[in-house]
């Protein structure tokens, strides 16, 4: 049964109708990604489903008392403050404990009493768990300064706080749309488990198909007002699609063919409807609305040109830049050939956005020196976005580079046919940028950088609001591109297809040259971690005598009261487990029997846990 469901929803968009009649359910710990071409109204069906849109038509049905938790594209932080204002809800006892336990400790000199109170009341709510479970999150997106003004924030931090937020209220329904803009490949690797754990339920529109076979078990896709079901991971729905693609065309095709005709007898027969058959008229509008099905024709098509390229490229001599006592990058040094395939690795907030600005001479060096060759065109597509003005058409945005467009082998064609090319219709050409959605006008920014037929292309996260189709054709593209590729990504399955070396930046300065892509990077890194792992616990098993005669570590307030607690959780425990083993012996339904024996592996494995954690908490002591 549903969780949460549509009825008969129908939703326009500037006089067009994205879907309508549209059924769509989610049942409990279903993990379902959301798919479809730019403008099909993805983000406006999470929308509804969030409850955050009324739809034109139709109704939204919920399990009664159920909590949606919604990441939208751009959070709007309207009416808050700081950081602190939003992380902690007002309505909610844990969060507003867990507030001010973590103001007191702050303080040089608080109040005893009042910290006693405060944590006697957060073990009585066992609360000690998710104060550790808020603590991890907002570290693992990098939140730290609760003082901060929410409006100093990037657009990136914005995204990241909307997600701990959701992350830490637990809702019952996660819906996230593109979840992972923003984040480094750590904090998505830390994600895909978070969302994967326990029974939750999932709707996730996304590009990034590792992160979607990581996390979703179904793949349902938006398509000219319908949703189509594929079970199973993203190339099983690549398979699955095209085939119904090809189904598609040749019934539309068929449609279209059929509807020419009819289309003559309709022409020649009286224009009285009367004196005309019925069935055939009607038969006559079905063709119409089948006729305008999909064709071969519709999707983008990437044949841009790339200049020639001379010997010399790009120099990097000895480059360093640092912002104030923080060195970004120290002593780089790197001569760019043809062919190269570089992708930048690193967390947020380690160097690659300033790299990528000192080679485009948007920044200056400290240290160091950087020489372009003069036949070195750079296409640079910025992480930012397309910069318009709000009454600027389409057809402007690219004629303001060129009105014709140097196609190489295949001639020279116009602004417009350029845009149709990429999917803009007329009709959209000559509409306002402003109505277009945030994807369109990533492939809008994607052509106007392409059309400049670049030879050193630097791409600062392309996947972000592109849509699978597009980022495919997008791949096919750069896999035959001749020139130098620069690729910033967190898209794991991008970094692995179209980079063969790795610039690794470790935040300190310090970038590492690695020849590979990014899984081989990832399998010696993990290899190497195992490594070090087992030379410590060696280690530490040789010292552990020669430790236990110096002096006791120290333990704090708050873990003494976690140790109190313990031996009371763990008696009652054992309780419990007593208690149900007495039961296996009087229950004779084998369902009822396997449900017990369930329930006592479970407290058993409860059991260990907090067995461990007394005898560590207990040496400290």
């Amino acid at each position: 049964m549903s969780i949460l469901s549509t009825e008969k929803l129908s939703h326009s968009f500037h006089d067009r109708w994205l879907f309508r009649d549209l059924h769509f359910g989610l049942q409990s710990g279903d993990r379902v990604a959301l798919v479809g071409i730019n403008g099909t109204g993805k983000s406006t069906l999470l929308k509804i489903l969030a409850g955050v849109l009324s739809p034109d038509q139709g109704t939204i049905v919920a399990e009664r008392g159920i909590r949606i938790g919604y990441l939208p594209q751009e959070p709007d932080f309207a009416h808050l403050n700081t950081i602190e204002d939003f992380i902690y809800s007002a309505d909610n006892k844990q969060q507003q404990l867990i507030k001010e336990y973590e103001r007191l400790i702050e303080l040089d000199q608080c109040d005893a009493n009042e910290l006693g109170r405060i944590s006697d009341e957060l073990t009585t709510l066992n609360a000690w768990e998710y104060e550790h479970q808020i603590k991890t999150i907002l570290n693992r997106l990098q939140i730290s300064d609760f003082d901060k003004k929410i409006s100093a924030m990037s657009g990136g931090q914005q995204k990241r706080l909307a997600l701990a937020k959701l992350l830490i209220d637990e809702p019952d329904v996660y819906i996230l749309d593109e979840p992972t803009n923003h984040l480094d490949i750590e904090t998505i690797e830390w994600l895909e488990k978070l969302l994967t754990s326990g029974n939750k339920t999932v709707l996730i529109v996304s590009h990034d198909r590792y992160f979607l076979d990581h996390v979703c078990q179904e793949i349902r896709e938006l398509e000219r007002g319908e949703v189509f079901h594929y079970k199973g991971d993203y190339a099983n729905f690549v398979e699955k699609k095209a085939e119904r693609h090809l189904s598609q065309v040749a019934s539309a095709d068929k449609a279209r063919n059929l509807w020419k005709k009819e289309l003559e007898w309709m022409r020649r027969q009286p224009k009285a409807r009367g004196t005309k058959s019925k069935s055939r008229i009607e038969a006559f509008y079905d063709l119409q609305d089948k006729s305008k099905g999909p064709t071969e024709h519709d999707k983008v098509q990437l044949k841009m040109q790339a200049s020639r390229q001379g010997s010399k490229i790009m120099e990097i001599d000895a480059v360093s830049k640092s912002f104030k006592s923080s060195s970004i990058i120290t002593d780089f040094t790197y001569t760019f050939k043809k062919g190269d395939r570089v992708g930048l690795a690193g967390r947020n907030g380690s160097g690659k956005s300033t790299f990528l600005n000192l080679i485009t001479k948007s920044l200056e060096p400290d240290n160091g020196h950087i020489s372009t060759g003069e036949t070195t065109v750079i296409g640079y597509y910025k992480q930012g976005g397309l910069d318009f003005r709000e009454n600027q058409r389409v057809i402007d945005v690219v004629k303001d580079v060129a009105e014709h467009i140097d196609m190489g082998k295949d001639g020279i064609i116009t602004a417009s046919q350029l845009l149709t090319q990429f999917l803009f219709p007329p009709e959209k050409q000559f509409g306002m940028v402003s109505k277009l959605s945030g994807g369109e006008r990533k492939r809008l920014q994607l052509m106007r950088v392409l059309m400049l037929n670049p030879n050193f292309l630097i791409l600062d996260e392309p996947s972000n609001d592109l849509d699978m189709d597009t980022l495919n054709i997008l791949e096919d593209f750069l896999e035959r591109f001749p020139g130098v590729l620069l690729l910033v990504t967190h898209d794991r399955y991008l970094l692995d297809k179209l980079t063969d070396q790795l610039f690794i930046f470790d935040g300190s300065g310090h970038v590492q040259l690695y020849n590979g892509n990014y899984a081989d990077f990832k399998f010696e890194q993990d290899e190497r971690l195992k490594e070090e792992k087992n030379i410590k616990s060696k280690d530490a098993n040789q010292q552990k005598p020669a430790q236990t005669t110096q002096t006791k570590s120290k333990i704090s307030y708050k873990e003494m009261i976690e140790f109190n607690s313990l031996e009371t959780d763990i008696q009652r425990i054992e309780d419990e487990i007593t208690a149900l083993s007495g039961k296996l012996m009087e229950v004779e339904d084998h369902i009822e029997l396997s449900k017990i024996a369930q329930d006592i592996d479970r407290l058993k494995n409860e059991l260990d846990n907090k067995s461990a954690r007394w005898i560590e908490l207990a040496e400290l002591i």
